[in-house]
């Protein structure tokens, strides 16, 4: 089978290997898609938020189907769609699937029973390989807790976890902005239903955003670009009483901002990593509402150029998410 691995910092390497075996508590998967993640090029880059060696498989924004499943799984049999979560628990510690374990850039791989969800028939096999960065998405805007109609909800980063954020808002009804200097992301967010889309270039993001909001804010503000001037601006555009999510990966760096606004305006703040025990949620909320999230998706490759694949989603002025296919 077709497997792309990281041999090394810098080294993207395809090759044949080995179909796996099949353990007893053990699900043999074959992939229908696999997305390209940052944090995919991170590890790429010889770095990544714990410990990881090499070589190693990357994937783990994935959808495929079940051929096998061992003699001691339950619950699942060959022909199951399924997704699987990215941080998941074994005997030893808590592992990273495609990062710590070996994940989904190649045509067959194993998973325990315990990660996987199965899909609805309404939910095709492209979307599905969305379903992890929208559970992040679907995450941040859970976590200061939810999105209705009456709400208007801001979202600073048009990447693929922002835009994921903004579907989870458009889905729920919110009248929904998106913040973003390149053009082509504002237009993806467009697609999925944004009321409004601001370009942050001429330095006036919230005065646009207090502009559209009669001067209060936004009842929800979701920090996705872990940018420093987004993130110093984050504050000043959540109403009195606001709440605000911050997603966005900035670590390392002193940013400037006005913290006394948290507590002059009386905001709720929450961090958001991940997106832990939402993932049966986040699937029935694609199911119901039928969002279209195929505007995030502007490349698709088979696995047998994932080399070419990885090189043009490194270039973020001209993709948000790039997708790879078995075939």
């Amino acid at each position: 089978m077709k497997c792309l691995s990281f041999d090394a910092p810098d080294r993207p390497v395809l090759r044949d290997v080995p179909q796996p075996d099949v353990g007893a508590d053990d699900v043999l998967i074959e992939m229908a898609a696999v997305g390209i993640c940052h944090s995919d090029y991170e590890l790429l880059a010889g770095r990544y938020i714990i410990p990881i060696s090499y070589p190693v498989v990357p994937g783990h924004e994935w959808s495929g189907r079940v051929v096998a499943v061992g003699r001691s799984v339950r619950g699942f049999a060959a022909g199951d769609r399924v997704v699987g979560e990215c941080v998941v628990r074994l005997p030893d510690r808590v592992h990273h699937f495609g990062f710590s374990l070996d994940g989904a850039y190649r045509q067959f791989f194993t998973a325990r029973p315990e990660w996987l969800h199965k899909l609805p028939d309404t939910v095709d096999d492209l979307t599905a390989s969305f379903i992890e960065p929208f559970t992040c998405g679907y995450y941040a805007i859970q976590r200061v807790g939810g999105a209705d109609a009456s709400d208007t909800v801001v979202v600073s980063g048009g990447g693929t976890i922002g835009l994921m954020a903004a579907a989870a808002a458009i889905g729920s009804g919110a009248r929904t902005i998106v913040i973003d200097p390149i053009a082509h992301r504002r237009d993806a967010a467009t697609r999925l239903g944004a009321s409004m889309t601001v370009d942050p270039t001429d330095g006036n993001a919230v005065q646009s955003i207090l502009d559209a909001t009669g001067g209060k804010g936004a009842d929800l503000v979701v920090e996705a670009s872990g940018h420093d001037l987004s993130l110093g601006a984050v504050f000043d555009m959540a109403r009195e009483e606001g709440r605000v999510a911050m997603v966005g990966i900035n670590i390392g760096r002193p940013v400037s901002s006005y913290l006394g606004n948290i507590q002059m305006r009386n905001l709720t703040v929450r961090g958001c990593i991940g997106s832990p025990g939402v993932w049966p949620a986040a699937i029935r909320f694609l199911e119901r509402t039928g969002i279209d999230l195929s505007p995030i998706r502007t490349h698709s490759f088979p696995l047998e150029q994932g080399i070419e694949a990885l090189q043009i989603g490194q270039r973020p002025a001209d993709c948000i998410k790039v997708t790879m296919t078995n075939g």
